[in-house]
């Protein structure tokens, strides 16, 4: 199984169709123009296979070096470990994460998991107070998750540095910061039975203002990647398991370590494999979920608003999960995720919750 996972935003689509960012393309220009981005994207596949692969060496390499520790850049591109013709000495090159990273060309060649749609942000974006840090997890409890996330412009199939991938995501036991209760009047609400909205409830309010954990922003480094040390998000009513990205190409750095965003590139969602979703479940305080035996998660293929399915195009072919790997000899010691994702730098969008 190929070990890379790219993602490619429909940004050229959105733009010329003016379709806002919760939709998916629905008429058959819209649909004949996301397949003649995946033409061109196709591309770009070998050149996003090196990429991933070099990361994971990387990873390898602290692994092998005894530094669970998230790595600094420089660790992680010192001399010779970023460079196209870096392999691992033969006598260490041994299985340390989930599968080899060293991939074999041909694999990288036939990947065509190389376009995503952009999907919705959700009801709980904060536009202001998100902070500028790699270690978004504060005092969350949870199993220690690093995100390694590339990026890539479409446009030259080049690393993107200089961009700025913000993240947020829902606690262990379905939350996020700042929403912790339902708003009283619905406070007996049921979820929604049947249509695109199955399983969901009202989005509940913001009422604490100064919570920030689990949401924070990274700029890619000189080779267009940004990593973030977490907990593994959990999962609440109607959602598929997830974490929520957006990409600014221009923002403005606050005095308190916050920003504000300017220009928006993508918004996006990001899946893991409902496997490991299953095997996270029945570990503290994941088993603490209120919901766990009222009831119990949605897998990706039941996502509400068709989120995870329209996150794979209308032919299925994009692939929006992360690749995981084990961080040590068990999933306790924590996990390691990669995924690279395409904007195209040149465009704008509106950087608001559509509902």
């Amino acid at each position: 199984m190929v070990c890379t996972h790219f993602l490619i935003s429909l940004l050229s689509l959105v733009s010329a169709t003016g379709v806002s960012a919760h939709q998916e393309p629905k008429t058959d220009a819209e649909i004949e123009t996301q397949r003649a981005l995946q033409r061109a994207a196709y591309y770009c596949a070998p050149a996003v296979g090196e990429f991933t692969a070099a990361r994971k060496r990387a990873w390898q390499q602290q692994v092998l070096a005894g530094s669970p520790s998230l790595p600094t850049n420089e660790d992680l591109f010192s001399s010779g470990i970023y460079s196209s013709g870096s392999r691992m000495p033969s006598h260490k090159k041994q299985e340390i994460l989930s599968c080899n990273v060293v991939e074999e060309e041909t694999e990288i060649q036939n990947n065509s998991c190389v376009l995503t749609p952009i999907v919705t942000e959700g009801p709980y974006y904060h536009r202001s107070g998100h902070p500028i840090r790699q270690n978004i997890a504060d005092y969350q409890i949870g199993l220690l998750t690093y995100l390694d996330i590339g990026v890539i412009d479409i446009n030259t199939c080049k690393p993107l540095p200089n961009v700025l991938v913000d993240i947020w995501q829902a606690n262990a036991t379905g939350h996020y910061a700042g929403h912790p209760e339902p708003a009283p009047h619905l406070a007996n609400e049921q979820p929604q039975v049947g249509g695109k909205r199955s399983g969901l409830l009202s989005a509940f309010p913001r009422t604490n203002f100064h919570e920030q954990w689990l949401r924070g922003a990274w700029q890619t480094d000189s080779h267009g990647v940004a990593r973030f040390t977490t907990i593994f998000p959990g999962y609440y009513t109607g959602r598929a398991t997830h974490v929520h990205t957006k990409v600014f190409t221009s923002w403005t750095e606050n005095p308190n370590g916050t920003f504000d965003g300017g220009k928006l590139a993508h918004v996006g969602q990001f899946f893991f494999e409902d496997d490991l979703n299953m095997q996270v479940d029945k570990m503290y305080p994941y088993v603490e979920n209120p919901i766990r035996d009222i009831r119990g998660r949605t897998r990706n293929w039941r996502d509400s608003l068709n989120i995870f399915e329209d996150s794979h195009g209308p032919e299925g072919e994009y692939n929006p999960v992360f690749k995981m790997h084990l961080l040590g000899g068990v999933i306790n010691q924590g996990l390691v995720g990669f995924i690279t994702m395409g904007i195209n730098a040149s465009y704008e969008m509106d950087n608001w919750w559509k509902g």
